[in-house]
């Protein structure tokens, strides 16, 4: 393993808000790399309603909070960009007064190209970290029009392509990717390969729910319950899940289907909602709402199989779906799509099956598996195994790590570094 040679100082501004809780920021950074004596300074926006900005203290490290606008309207949704902005502006501030090893941007693209002056300024490293296509998903969401505002979006797609992929990566001294596909998504644009690092998505092991009680369920001994969390946003065409549990009740009609998850926008659930009236599933699938991510993990505590079902898109393949491993490192057998991470991960674990992208595949993938308990609880320990081998962040967070001393060695040779 790379040695760690110096404690690393970072100026993190991200998309992500405050509190950050998307686990490759709040456990990733705000647990293993303190932890491991780096220091980092946030610049985040607020998630709660918040008329003006603050300083707090997370995890150990200075927060540099933003406000917000919490409206719907394409005004009110401006405005909170615009106050975004504003805050992001602090980096130029922050610099003056700390020497950072690296300025790290994620998921923003104008913040980026600020942090490419800031960290020129600074005599510092920066390194960009992209956890979703967002360019690419604007586009393809305006097109099939399951974006709210279709124009805007196209738009603000094109912008931000041709800054994220011309100006703000051939910037970066490295760049994170999600995945392996990502990373060749993003060399097909005609960025050095030798620039990225795929990170894919893990768990905390400390954090995951072994023992946490799990919520009370009524059921009978021939109820057998299959769940999915995460995201219920229209781009997933999560309507598939619902036809397929209708062909998993014919052959075993007591079975449950939970969904554990919201939408970005209400609409987002009652369009599955009324999908599941229609199909007349109203007894058989449960709609949890959005849960904190603890509460979630207690629902699929129940579960006999866990599914991952991602509907195959250009956008969507290149994600690595954090679901299919907080399923795994709970023991649960899952059954998922043929796509690219989760046919690498299924394919190396052996801890479910994987179908192709297809309501009969999948129905029967459940079906064998709630008819085969004991074959299911194999695939369970096989999961788990993994997820403590290959995906816990601790074993995540000593790639990341040994990029950046590397990058910090790197300048260090060319007398570009500071000495920390």
């Amino acid at each position: 393993m790379f040695q760690p040679r110096k404690k690393l100082k970072f100026l993190f501004v991200s998309e992500d808000k405050f509190p950050p809780f998307r686990v490759d920021s709040a456990v990733l950074f705000g647990k293993e790399m303190i932890g491991r004596g780096h220091s980092i300074d946030w610049i985040l926006q607020s998630e709660a309603p918040c008329v003006e900005e603050y300083q707090a203290l997370w995890s150990g490290c200075n927060v540099w909070v933003g406000a917000t606008d919490p409206g719907t309207s394409i005004f009110h949704r401006l405005r909170k960009n615009i106050l975004s902005f504003i805050n992001d502006l602090k980096m130029f501030s922050l610099i003056r007064r700390n020497e950072y090893d690296f300025i790290q941007v994620k998921d923003k693209f104008i913040s980026g190209l600020m942090a490419i002056v800031a960290s020129k300024l600074n005599n510092s490293k920066f390194t960009y970290w992209l956890s979703y296509p967002l360019p690419e998903a604007s586009i393809y969401e305006a097109k099939e029009g399951t974006a709210r505002y279709p124009l805007l979006y196209f738009l603000r797609g094109i912008f931000f392509n041709f800054i994220l992929y011309h100006m703000v990566m051939p910037g970066a001294h490295h760049i994170f990717v999600q995945s392996e596909q990502m990373k060749r998504d993003v060399v097909s644009m005609g960025i050095p390969e030798i620039k990225l690092t795929s990170v894919p998505m893990g768990v905390s092991l400390e954090n995951i729910l072994y023992n946490h009680a799990a919520p009370d369920f009524v059921r009978n001994k021939k109820e057998k319950i299959v769940a999915y969390l995460g995201t219920l946003k229209k781009v997933r065409k999560l309507d598939f899940l619902l036809r397929v549990f209708t062909k998993v009740l014919r052959e075993l009609p007591d079975a449950k289907l939970y969904m554990i998850g919201g939408g970005d926008d209400p609409s987002d659930e009652q369009m599955l909602r009324e999908e599941a009236k229609r199909l007349r599933l109203e007894d058989s699938v449960i709609f949890t709402g959005f849960l904190q991510m603890e509460e979630g993990w207690r629902y699929v505590k129940h579960a006999d199989v866990c599914v991952s079902p991602f509907y195959p898109t250009p956008i969507l393949n290149s994600t690595s779906p954090t679901k299919l491993i907080e399923y795994m490192a709970m023991g649960k057998p899952v059954v998922a799509n043929d796509h690219p991470e989760q046919r690498l991960v299924i394919s190396e674990s052996n801890a479910g099956l994987c179908v192709p992208y297809n309501e009969e595949a999948f129905a029967r993938a459940i079906i064998e598996l709630l008819n085969d308990p004991s074959r299911a609880k194999e695939m369970g320990i096989r999961g788990k195994r993994y997820v403590e081998q290959y995906r816990s962040y601790t074993i995540i967070a000593d790639i990341v790590e040994e990029a950046y001393l590397r990058l910090c060695e790197d300048g260090s040779k060319n007398g570009n570094s500071h000495n920390g």
